[in-house]
């Protein structure tokens, strides 16, 4: 599992181990582990052109000690500064005495530029002087922002402002959420973690899942397994107008380990053409899927669903006109999956304002409405409330922007929950697995590919 910690947590983190160790210790750890990373991406240290971007605060600081360390081995290396009266003391002395120099422009030519303008406690963008200096970075230099890259909000992700665009991100001691979600985590580039000592304690804020963590959460069959012990998914979807929706929804089901399907709707002639394992009409169902296709009119047969004694799943048109109330007096499970629009429906904001700030939005949507929420987008994320970190989805790719895979994603998730699995497991297996299946497709791609691979993602993520 990958973990992402808040400001707060890790300053507080290093306040406590710099009171155990000598006084710069921590920041020449930060430095070493800087200095590593951007030793190997010039393709040589020696006569190698470096620019730092150096601002006031301890990113600076470890900018400039890097900077002396790769000095020492022969690279030229300039610091910029974003105020010259602010420059790191310590650093600066070493960056000097190693040969480095200080110049007050951007030089054009360079082979590496270290973004160490601003910290983890950077808010709103980059201010005048900072982004002055940002936008003479030459086009076409590897960039490595140290910490993250200066403009990001380190505890959201969101950019509010211009900032840096790294093509690799060198954080210290702890992941920070803004690295993982987006839009800041598309300007983080690769990201490589520093072990700095730090102890951190409680929860952290999100998460994201990795194979090992799939594979122990993924159904399987046992010997005495039979259809019915493996969880029957009930799919109410698709509409005259969309039957595609609910062919969909079932093939994303069909894959996703529970041991049958159950499709209600006005699309059963395409479900059982396509699909004839299939199980049509009413009848007993471990979990719901709803919505997808579903055309307007047919509030309530989401109502009666939501009625049943058995976790739900709630997509597309199923999410238009949701009842705060009905959803907070049902005792079972409910899941929904939004995209930004219908999220930012929801809670009635522009959609803009969801699609940058994605980790507030849903754990807004998670909180008023007392369901675990399913967040699809740029960076798919998954809440559940109470205090549990947001699981963030790291096998997306932009291919699924596409029609039709988010039925197939409900109908795989929907599945997920019928075979037993929590809504928070169920919405964040089913994201990993549908974009490592799109991964492996390839694009362009049609929805139908994405569900055609899941077996293949299924068995890559279970792979030792």
């Amino acid at each position: 599992m990958r973990t992402a910690y808040s400001v707060e947590t890790v300053r507080a983190a290093e306040r406590e181990l710099m009171a155990r160790l000598p006084e710069g210790a921590l920041m020449q750890r930060a430095a070493a582990g800087l200095a590593a990373v951007c030793a190997g991406l010039p393709g040589r240290v020696y006569g190698s052109r470096i620019v730092l971007l150096v601002g006031p605060g301890d990113n600076g600081g470890d900018a400039l000690y890097a900077g002396a360390r790769l000095a020492r081995r022969g690279a030229g290396v300039t610091a910029v500064p974003m105020d010259p009266g602010r420059m790191h003391a310590g650093g600066l002395a070493a960056l000097r005495a190693a040969g480095g120099r200080v110049e007050a422009a951007v030089p054009q030519r360079a082979d590496l530029v270290v973004d160490g303008l601003l910290g983890i406690g950077g808010r709103g963008g980059l201010r005048p002087a900072a982004a002055a200096l940002a936008e003479r970075i030459p086009p076409g230099v590897p960039v490595v922002a140290v910490d993250l890259p200066s403009g990001v909000d380190a505890d959201t992700g969101e950019v509010s402002g211009p900032a840096v665009s790294a093509d690799v991100t060198v954080t210290f001691g702890a992941y920070k959420p803004g690295l993982l979600i987006d839009p800041g985590a598309s300007r983080a580039g690769v990201v490589h973690r520093v072990d700095i000592g730090l102890e951190l304690p409680g929860r952290p804020a999100a998460e994201a899942l990795q194979h090992s963590d799939v594979a122990a959460l993924l159904p399987v069959p046992t010997a005495s397994s039979d259809k019915y012990r493996r969880g029957v998914v009930g799919i109410a979807a698709g509409s005259l107008q969309y039957p595609g929706a609910a062919v969909l929804a079932v093939a994303g089901a069909l894959r996703g380990g529970a041991g049958a399907v159950r499709y209600v709707g006005p699309a059963a002639e395409a479900v059982l053409a396509r699909y004839p394992e299939t199980l049509i009409g009413p009848g007993r169902v471990q979990a719901w899927v709803v919505g997808p296709g579903l055309g307007e009119g047919r509030g309530g047969e989401v109502a009666g669903l939501l009625a049943q004694d058995v976790p739900v799943l709630v997509d597309a048109d199923g999410l238009r006109g949701l009842d705060t109330g009905v959803l907070r007096v049902r005792t079972a499970p409910t899941l929904l999956t939004p995209h930004a629009g219908e999220a930012a429906a929801l809670l009635g904001v522009p959609r803009e304002s969801v699609e940058a700030g994605r980790l507030g939005a849903v754990r807004k949507l998670a909180e008023r409405y007392g369901a675990a929420v399913l967040l699809k987008g740029s960076t798919t994320l998954v809440a559940s409330g109470g205090g549990s970190p947001v699981r963030v989805n790291p096998t997306g790719t932009p291919w699924l922007a596409t029609a039709g895979s988010g039925d197939v994603l409900s109908g795989l998730a929907g599945s997920l929950l019928a075979a037993g699995l929590s809504c928070r497991d169920a919405g964040s297996v089913a994201a990993y697995l549908h974009g490592l299946a799109a991964r492996r497709t390839g694009g362009p791609l049609l929805a139908h590919d994405v569900a055609a691979a899941l077996p293949d993602a299924w068995r890559e993520a279970r792979r030792p």
